[in-house]
């Protein structure tokens, strides 16, 4: 990922979790911005709704270090919800604002498409214009208050029980929900939050399950079982399938809760994948590597890991099918060699070598039970000519 995009997420993931509420004192060399947070279902008031300012983007060169969409002010409405937030720079913002039940730019923008954008410039702009609509334009001017209203449109939601096979109820799992774009292509629905899990709904102590503040179209949910994170958890989608292409979906339109999407998990028929990453030339084992297993016949990814520090690595809950076991990006980190140079040989018996490069190494697999103690030889990637 590059800076740039990894810079852009921070920065959303800021936005959307919440920053520090803004300190609402009044400064003499700033302005004000105050209104209201209606709800468009009701026309009652969004009470305890968090309002967000963000400024409006500005073109700008690359590379660009400043983490763009930064909040300049976060801060609740009250019970009759109005806000009032003081001390704002002078300047042309975006307001929005965030209540349970109602849309929601964590649920609605499609995060997928913003990251292939080029530049910083231009995921800034993707990302405005998809949550156009939810979007209120404010100017604020020193010594002035610029007053706004803000409305919020109930969302949609799905809701299903997740169980497992001898009828007992999956408690506690995590879920990833995905959306059909406009061409008619999948997109994950949300933005993982450090390599952590992309929907925080789980499911309750009876398997129910609800998420919601989504926006009208199809999609389709798979339950994640509840190890690690995201990458690593096994999944079983709609239909009770354990790929997603195989899934089947649901649709919602404006303010509707589809019910019964639910989910059967077996207990049968999952293996566990383990084995180990080292270096061809002498047996030792890399400072980091990522093991990804990959569905043989359109290498879909299924599961991903970080390789442990001994080179271990273990898959489990893995169906039987065929796969792709691939390890990419190994290194031996500089700060863990003991004093070779980049590019020594090394040794079984000596250190490790130092700021070498691995090459990307895949393996078909076939898995029809549990497979231990996979060895995974890496080969040095080939020393960059001179120039």
């Amino acid at each position: 990922m590059a800076r740039s995009q990894w810079l852009w997420i921070v920065a959303v993931i800021s936005l959307l979790a919440g920053c520090d509420k803004h300190a609402n004192k009044p400064d003499p060399t700033k302005g004000a911005v105050a209104g209201i947070v209606l709800c468009a279902d009701t026309g009652k008031p969004a009470r305890f709704a968090t309002v967000n300012l963000t400024p409006v983007p500005v073109k700008h060169a690359e590379p660009h270090e400043e983490p763009p969409l930064a909040p300049v002010a976060t801060i609740d409405s009250g019970l009759d919800g109005r806000f009032r937030m003081e001390a704002v720079p002078a300047g042309d913002y975006y307001a929005f604002a965030t209540l349970d039940g109602y849309l929601d730019p964590e649920r609605g923008i499609d995060f997928g498409k913003v990251t292939t954008k080029g530049t910083t410039s231009e995921q800034e702009q993707d990302a405005i214009q998809q949550w156009k609509k939810q979007l209120v334009e404010v100017k604020v001017f020193v010594r002035r208050v610029s007053e706004i209203t803000i409305e919020l449109h109930r969302a949609a939601e799905i809701e299903g029980t997740v169980s497992y096979d001898d009828g007992s109820p999956a408690i506690g799992m995590h879920f990833q929900l995905f959306r059909k774009n406009a061409k008619k292509e999948w997109s994950l629905v949300g933005l993982p939050l450090l390599s952590s899990w992309t929907i925080d709904a789980t499911s309750d102590s009876h398997g129910h399950y609800a998420v919601d503040d989504l926006e009208p179209g199809e999609y389709t949910v798979c339950a994640l079982m509840p190890i690690d994170s995201e990458d690593v958890a096994p999944r079983v989608c709609l239909g009770n399938a354990v790929r997603r292409k195989d899934a089947t979906t649901v649709k919602v339109s404006d303010a509707e809760t589809a019910r019964g999407a639910d989910i059967v998990i077996p207990l049968s028929g999952m293996h566990t994948i383990t084995g180990r990453v080292e270096a061809a030339a002498d047996g030792h084992a890399p400072s980091r590597a990522t093991v990804t297993l990959l569905y043989a016949d359109d290498r879909e990814p299924a599961r991903k890991m970080a390789m442990d520090k001994d080179g271990s690595f273990s898959f489990e809950y893995v169906p039987g099918d065929n796969y792709i076991l691939q390890v990419s990006d190994a290194e031996d980190a500089a700060e863990d060699g003991g004093g070779s140079e980049p590019g020594d040989a090394g040794s079984k018996h000596g250190t490790p070598p130092v700021g070498r490069r691995y090459l990307t190494k895949e393996i078909p697999i076939r898995v029809q039970s549990d497979m231990n103690d996979i060895d995974v030889p890496l080969t040095d990637q080939p020393a960059a000519k001179p120039q």
